[in-house]
Formats: structure tokens, sequence, C-alpha cells
């Protein structure tokens, strides 16, 4: 749930915190999917990337052109995960689409506007918590059900990569405001992306700012920026020039997960814009932070499209109509997850590679992070 390669042995972590983590079989529901052939597809579909930014007419300042076009989804690439695989063909209709996550600054006007609470910022809802939870499992006293969220804490030394817990902790009183805890701000930090957002905020954020959240097949579109298949969203070595090209972990200057003493961490974001823009305009579609998208994560989605789809071009996929994940352990396989992309600053060669553009997890979508924010889109 937080990019983790290997959780097995993070279960028992998340069975005796799941409390304070705020809430934390078959074929595939699919649902809003046309097939057309793939010779046809090849024809009508393929379009040239561009940068095409908005004036405020026909979308709001700050998005940029996704004409749109066929590609295909996944990888089979040697450092893909299992989730990912196999490549199947996909096309997608034009939209407009965030330049850069929805910043500190954007999120505090729709907050002043509304009076939003944000999920972290309210005690947790039982039954949110509960359907995370081993069936009978006991519901906990009133008190122990505190507002907060998860933060990334770092160690001092190097240790086992197989215990997220021993980087991660819940933190009372951490939300979009205080990402790190009471004690931390967002002063001078407006030009980050927010983050400690739960799904249910970002789709109230979305509703107020008129745009929707992308379908995981338009994020992966849009994060490749023309360049299909190509193992990062700027090509395929890691890095350009002896330069990383993301806000992700550089293990070459410390290792993972050890932060710098006094610091706060030593890890963190970036402001959004840091580093190039892709082949459609677009900025940190890896790294920096996670992003929600629209659909339920189920692990064996992908595959599932491959068997029934074959080598034809589905349209428009809006994903499966529930949820399952086998992988995270401790965890009931149908509990609710929303589909995460793109990685975070957290993500580095030795643990986490999730900053490919088809890296894919899933989050449980009451659990706001420190490093999960979001972008949208608005239809053409």
């Amino acid at each position: 749930m937080i990019g983790a390669v290997d959780v097995k042995h993070a279960s028992t972590f998340l069975k005796s915190h799941r409390f304070h983590v705020l809430a934390t079989v078959g074929l595939a529901v699919i649902s809003g999917m046309l097939f057309i052939p793939l010779k046809q597809a090849n024809k009508a579909l393929a379009v040239s990337p561009q940068v095409v930014l908005s004036d405020g007419v026909n979308a709001p300042k700050g998005m940029a052109l996704i004409p749109g076009g066929k590609f295909l989804m996944g990888s089979d690439h040697k450092l893909s995960q299992i989730n990912e695989r196999p490549t199947h063909w996909v096309s997608v209709s034009g939209f407009w689409m965030d330049v850069t996550h929805v910043t500190n600054d954007q999120f505090s006007l729709f907050v002043s506007a509304t009076h939003y609470i944000t999920t972290a910022e309210k005690q947790p809802d039982w039954e949110t918590v509960r359907v995370q939870l081993p069936p009978g499992t006991p519901r906990p006293d009133h008190g122990k059900l505190v507002p907060g969220a998860m933060v990334f804490t770092g160690t001092a030394k190097r240790v086992r990569l197989d215990d997220f817990s021993q980087w991660w902790a819940y933190v009372p009183g951490a939300n979009w405001k205080h990402p790190q805890g009471p004690k931390s701000s967002i002063v001078d930090k407006g030009s980050h992306p927010v983050v400690q957002v739960g799904y249910e905020d970002v789709a109230a954020y979305a509703a107020w700012a008129g745009k929707r959240l992308p379908t995981e097949a338009e994020w992966e579109f849009a994060a490749r920026g023309g360049l299909n298949q190509a193992t990062y969203a700027w090509g395929d070595q890691l890095e350009v020039d002896g330069k990383l090209q993301a806000n992700i972990w550089n293990v070459k200057q410390r290792p993972f997960p050890v932060v710098v003493a006094g610091s706060g961490g030593g890890a963190g974001t970036s402001p959004v814009g840091t580093f190039a823009r892709n082949g459609y305009g677009l900025s940190d579609m890896t790294g920096n932070a996670w992003q929600w998208v629209a659909d339920w994560y189920r692990f064996d989605y992908f595959q599932t499209q491959a068997r029934i789809n074959g080598k034809a071009v589905i349209v428009n996929p809006r994903g499966p109509g529930d949820s399952f994940d086998p992988a995270d352990y401790g965890v009931p396989v149908d509990a609710p997850k929303k589909v995460i992309r793109g990685g975070s600053f957290l993500c580095n060669e030795d643990y986490c590679q999730s900053y490919r553009p088809s890296a894919r997890r899933g989050s449980d979508p009451f659990n706001p992070m420190s490093n999960l924010g979001f972008r949208l889109v608005k239809d053409l």
C-alpha cells in the first residue's frame, strides 16, 4: 500500500496498527469498455505528442491538452511487477490534464471557500476501518480512533527492507496542513503537492473545481508523453547526463530509508515543476508524490484485460467494478482500494521502482499518507 516490493513482513504491523492507520475471485466486473479491431485502431488512433496549454477559455489555466490515442498499457519489462503485466492495447479519447499536482496553495483556496474538513482531520469511522481488517476483529475503544495520518519517519541507520513499519508511523494530528505531524507546517511550501488527502477529499476538491480524477488508462497514456513503452517517463535510462529526472530517493547520496539527523526526515516533496516536462507538457507525472486515480484496484486487472480482449484495442476503459489484492497480507483480499500511480520521493532503485509509468498500487481510500497527492482532468 505504501509502494513496498515485499510487504509480507509488514502484516503484523498493519494488523496491530490498523485502527490507527485511519481506514488503515473470478473475472473483474468490467464496465464502460468498447472494442475495435487492432488494424483499424492503428490507422485511426495514433497521435504524435505536442504541448498545448489551456488559455483559460476551453479549460482552466494550468492544464495541458492530452490529445488521446492508442498505446500499449502496462509493461513486460524486466523491472515490471506481476500487476503490470501483460501489455495490452488501449485507446483513450482526448482530455485536459493538470500540468502539475494540485498544490498546497490550490487546496487552501478550496478549504477557505468551502470550509471542508479532510479525512485526516476527523475521527476515523469504524466502518471504513473494519473492512480493512480480518473478519471478526473487535471494535476498539472510542478513544483509540484518533485523527491523524501515516507519515514517513525514516531510520537512523541501514535496516532490512522487508518491514516498512520501521520507517512509517501513524502520527496523531498529521493532516494536509501538518504533513509530518502537529509540529510541521506547509508555510513556504505553497507550491508543493498537497498530501495527506484521502480519496473522498480528492473527490470533493474535484467537484468544487469542475474537474474529475483521471482513469488509470488516461493517467498512463498522459504519463508516457508519447514515448510508447519507454521504461521511464523521460526515456529508457534512469539518469540523463548523470542526473535524476524526477524527485526520487537518490541511493548514491544515502541508503534508503536513512534520514539526515535533525532534518525532520531528510526527504520529502519538491515544488511542482522542478523537473523537465514530458511530451504533453506535464510535470512530475512520476516521482514527488503518488497520485490518486479513479479506478478501483485489482491486482489481476491487466491479466483479465488481456484474456478477454486478446489483441483488440480497448477504448476508454473505466476500470473494474471491485477491488482484489491478494498481495497485501493481513488485509481481506476484497478490501476497498483505489489505484495510485506515479511513485513518490521515497521510490528508489533498491526498494520501490514505482517511478515507472506502468507501475501501479492499490491504496485504502481512507488512508492519507505524506507521499500521496493528486492531479485532475477535464473532458474536452
